[in-house]
């Protein structure tokens, strides 16, 4: 059994299919099933199970694909910030967020890092939701996710960063934007656009209403906030929306007011690594100053 077998397995499972992973390593396809071959002659069981249209791991296969998949994600990982040791302050960090968390979280942030380490490559990698990025982060060798915090990941420790009064965006002509607080009971019928119900913060939503015993219509769905706040602003439905940093910034949107919800618990967001003792100088830094700048009012 070699690390090259185990790469290769993982790649397999995660593709379900061999012709894709043999293009991609550019070998044939016998060769990247005799990795698999290899291992299942050592393990002694059957890891993989032919399907139509591809393969998919047996329970077996699922056990040592999720092994390895962290075993491989953290070597490379190591390997890389061993790399940034040899070259100091050359070296990189690298993120996966969602797709508007730059946007609100992130941009002061990084015009401070860049100023402070103008050597260092900041990488991003955009994912749809929270659960996304805590995959994502297990099996590569990312550093840090900027997640909504929500209950125990294995192989993740999380990080609260900032908590996020829920709002209600409403048009300047509608009745509800008069009110300085929106009440549970407003919300019951309206129309409303939904964020994806995959995504951690649209669950939590849906969870807290359903406590409440809200029962809202929902007319159309997007896949971020920003496209929620558009929509409503142009009168499709009112958005639900976490009150996030620089939200109606220089000007955006003047045709929508914000009212916030008092029944609803904040949204708790922040970073997520594989463990924080052993996260890289640079990675922490950036982790920092994100921090630092969320904890910062907005001028």
């Amino acid at each position: 059994m070699t690390l090259d077998d185990l790469r290769v397995f993982v790649a397999v499972c995660q593709a379900g299919s061999l012709s894709a992973v043999a293009r991609d390593l550019s070998r044939t396809q016998s060769a990247v099933s005799q990795h698999v071959k290899r291992l299942e002659r050592e393990t002694g069981v059957s890891l993989l199970e032919r399907r139509p249209r591809g393969v998919v791991p047996t329970q077996a296969g699922r056990i040592l694909c999720d092994a390895a998949a962290g075993g491989i994600a953290g070597l490379d990982l190591a390997l890389r910030h061993l790399g940034d040791l040899v070259n100091g302050t050359n070296g990189s960090v690298r993120i996966t967020t969602g797709g508007t968390t730059v946007r609100h979280f992130m941009a002061g942030a990084i015009v401070s890092f860049r100023r402070r380490y103008p050597k260092v490559s900041l990488e991003f990698q955009t994912e749809t939701s929270s659960r996304r990025c805590f995959d994502a982060l297990l099996s590569s060798d990312l550093d840090l996710a900027w997640i909504t915090i929500g209950g125990p990941v294995r192989g993740v420790e999380q990080r609260a960063v900032l908590d996020l009064p829920w709002m209600l965006a409403a048009r300047l002509d509608d009745p509800l934007a008069t009110r300085s607080c929106i009440d549970v009971a407003d919300l019951t019928g309206i129309r409303f656009i939904r964020l994806p119900p995959d995504s951690a913060s649209g669950a939590q939503l849906d969870t807290a209403f359903a406590k409440l015993g809200v029962n809202v219509g929902s007319d159309t769905s997007v896949a971020d906030w920003d496209t929620a706040l558009l929509l409503a602003e142009l009168g499709l439905g009112h958005a639900v929306v976490p009150a996030l940093p620089n939200l109606l910034a220089s000007g955006d949107r003047t045709a929508l007011r914000l009212i916030p919800i008092s029944a609803l618990q904040p949204l708790s967001v922040g970073w997520a690594v594989r463990r924080w003792d052993a996260l890289p100088p640079l990675a922490r830094a950036f982790a920092d100053i994100v921090a630092d700048s969320c904890a910062k009012p907005s001028e």
